[in-house]
């Protein structure tokens, strides 16, 4: 249940092992925060909490091999970047990462010298990767024609049908699909469906892309605690990204997209003439303890892999394997416990 790249990859997964799969989504496939991320694939550091540092490793090793399936699949380019990350970082915003990549202004110039950092700015280079989302997820659909995977779209699941205190399958607005395993990969709007009261909310993210002047014009990834720059290889340079609670509420705000184009400005001055492509807002799914929601609930047949909050595109890989391990009663290759259901279905019956 959900086809955004969580669910997308763990249909794929489930039919690497043989399994018959249906993917319901409400809207259309990919259409709702995959398509609204950034794509950096941060595995470590403040962004990253301790508890998911090692889920968070496994998947970024797992990402070449991960992008060139797809890729031979699909015939479609994810647009998988390892240039790196510059950091910048000022007095109240210092990096956890070892100083030993900490570049000189004059290293920072040669790696980018379209980049104006201030001299007061500490700049780290990270070994990251980045991706495009919106290729991944249309890699992903394309390889599904190759994995027989059958998708229904438009179909809103109002309810998970449980018998004899096990699953049953899915009930939609239209029909009911029967099913002895539901996996509800539905993220910011995984908790509206019955019988349990998963606690993800949506996390606004406001961005928006503008038009290189060339291609070779920025490298790398750059973060500031003001703003991110995400180039890729077709000449695009995102933009982001706001962190708002604001519901389901996906308009973006003018003023809020001047501030990010005009931090983005001061650190790229060259831009200044550069044309405005679009701009969008995501729902991030959220959790109140900031961690995804992996595993089985204690109805028979029944998972949750959703809450990944700023993560989803950088833990797809890992999540499509642990939970392909779940669902078909191996042992994990890592320990999921933390993140079980649970630990917040538990508190709901109690």
């Amino acid at each position: 249940m959900g086809a955004g790249i969580i669910g997308l990859s763990l249909a794929r997964e489930l039919r690497k092992r043989n399994r018959s799969v249906l993917v319901v989504e409400r809207g259309e496939p990919g259409h709702e925060a995959s398509r609204a991320a950034a794509g950096m694939l941060v595995a470590s550091g403040n962004e990253t909490p301790d508890e998911l540092k090692d889920l968070a490793a496994a998947s970024a090793q797992m990402y070449p091999e991960f992008a060139h399936e797809l890729e031979d699949e699909s015939g479609v380019s994810v647009d998988l970047r390892s240039e790196g990350t510059i950091l910048l970082a000022n007095q109240n915003h210092k990096p956890s990462n070892s100083s030993s990549n900490a570049l000189t202004q004059a290293e920072l110039a040669t790696l980018e010298p379209n980049l104006l950092a201030p001299p007061s700015t500490e700049a780290v280079l990270l070994d990251e990767r980045s991706v495009d989302p919106r290729a991944l997820v249309e890699a992903t659909l394309k390889a599904y024609k190759h994995r027989d995977v059958e998708i229904a779209s438009g179909a809103l699941v109002v309810s998970i049908d449980v018998e004899r205190s096990r699953v049953a399958g899915v009930t939609t607005a239209q029909t009911r699909y029967f099913s002895p395993i539901v996996v509800n990969c539905a993220g910011a709007w995984a908790g509206q469906v019955s019988p349990y009261n998963i606690p993800t909310r949506p996390v606004k993210g406001q961005m928006l892309a503008v038009a290189l002047p060339t291609r070779t014009f920025l490298h790398h990834v750059v973060r500031s605690p003001e703003v991110y720059l995400v180039p890729r290889s077709n000449g695009r340079l995102l933009v982001g990204a706001t962190v708002e609670e604001a519901g389901f509420d996906k308009r973006t705000d003018a003023a809020t997209i001047h501030r990010l184009h005009h931090a983005a400005l001061t650190l790229v001055p060259g831009l200044e003439e550069a044309r405005i492509l679009e701009d969008w807002a995501g729902l991030r799914p959220g959790t109140p303890d900031g961690l995804p929601i992996l595993g089985a609930t204690s109805t028979q047949g029944y998972f949750v892999a959703a809450g990944h909050f700023r993560d989803g595109i950088l833990l797809a890989p890992v999540t499509a394997r642990l939970m392909g391990q779940a669902i078909s009663g191996e042992k994990s290759a890592l320990d999921i416990s933390r993140f079980s259901p649970q630990r917040f279905l538990a508190e709901a019956a109690s």
